[in-house]
């Protein structure tokens, strides 16, 4: 087993407006000598934006705005911007969020140079409704009859005057070009996909529609072990190290007292980030502290950020839906037993 250090609350909710009901599920990067934390914040009403905080290490905070950096400016996300995450490809940072309209949950982008000024490049998942997915997805082969249970939404076809869409979520950019390709995880649940594509120019409508025809050779990571069982997600962008690509998502198991979350580790092949090389078969951390296990979504442990420092991994996380959380470990300790849990390729 791995120790894993608890390192307490990094972020807590404010009376400010826009977060006074929680502060979740951070995007965070190290550029210079700061750690940048781009968070969800909640308000009222269940509506998110994204406000930012600065530290100087992993948990002293150096700057907080009292403000949010990223808020609703268009209908796709008229309802909040929620989950992001952030990398910085060759000179550009990609930080992809949550854009919700108060029916659909889909994934947008916004790029930037500085980490200051955004520019919104809109969604860039497919718009698709059940029926059409499903009917593209089991073209060739017959998919997991969760995908049916998970996003049919009742057969609906329209609500709140908006047309409903599969809901496809957790977009995580890998933080390099990998063969010259860009590539990045989504979820559809229950299972996480990938994606490869030259330019975000790429992903039109006739791309998506090539995409779920070969559905089934998309899912990279599906349920395997107990603690996963009812669904997945990613989580963290991956980190590049010798052995693969580290990647840790978030698990979903049902039990007496609800959906609990846990964090995950897993790796993929550096070369081909489809193949699945080795797998943690329990969680790498899950809810066990009060501040994980009581909030406004109870035994939730969401990771979403790393920083590494002097071979210490520090995962960064939404613990209860209400506040920011960081775990550390050591990153050779994690990848030692990653080798040591390999698993066969199956694809």
């Amino acid at each position: 087993m791995i120790t894993v250090n608890k390192e307490g609350i990094v972020l807590e909710k404010t009376t400010l407006g826009f977060e006074i009901e929680g502060v979740l599920n951070p995007a965070v990067i190290r550029n210079g000598e700061f750690i940048h934390m781009f968070y969800r914040a909640v308000a009222k009403g269940n509506y998110s934006t994204i406000g930012y905080c600065k530290l100087k290490n992993h948990l002293l905070i150096e700057e907080r705005l009292d403000t949010p950096v990223l808020f609703s400016q268009l209908e796709y996300e008229s309802h909040g911007l929620e989950d992001p995450r952030i990398v910085k490809i060759d000179e550009l940072f990609y930080l992809t969020y949550t854009a919700f309209d108060g029916v659909n949950a889909l994934a947008a982008l916004a790029t930037s140079t500085d980490l200051i000024s955004w520019e919104k490049k809109g969604l860039i998942v497919p718009q698709i409704a059940f029926k059409e997915f499903h009917r593209l997805a089991q073209t060739k082969a017959k998919i997991n009859e969760k995908y049916l249970r998970y996003n049919e939404h009742e057969s609906l076809l329209e609500k709140k005057g908006k047309k409903v869409f599969v809901w496809d979520k957790n977009v995580v950019f890998f933080p390099r070009r990998i063969n010259g390709k860009l590539y990045f995880l989504h979820r559809i649940k229950p299972d996480i996909q990938i994606v490869c594509f030259d330019e975000l120019s790429d992903l039109t409508t006739e791309f998506w529609q090539n995409y779920l025809l070969h559905f089934n050779d998309t899912i990279v990571l599906s349920p395997r072990y107990k603690h996963e069982v009812s669904f997945m997600g990613s989580g963290c962008p991956p980190i590049e190290t010798e052995q693969g690509w580290l990647v840790i998502y978030h698990s979903v198991s049902d039990t007496v007292k609800g959906y609990v979350y846990s964090a995950c580790a897993a790796l993929l092949d550096l070369g081909n980030p489809q193949k699945e090389i080795a797998r943690l078969p329990y969680p790498l951390f899950k809810p066990e502290k009060e501040w994980e296990l009581n909030g406004e979504v109870n035994n939730v442990c969401f990771p979403t950020g790393t920083v590494i420092e002097n071979e210490t991994l520090y995962i960064y996380y939404g613990a209860a839906d209400e506040r920011i959380a960081c775990a550390s470990m050591s990153l050779s300790e994690l990848l030692k037993e990653l080798i040591i849990n390999s698993i066969p390729n199956e694809k």
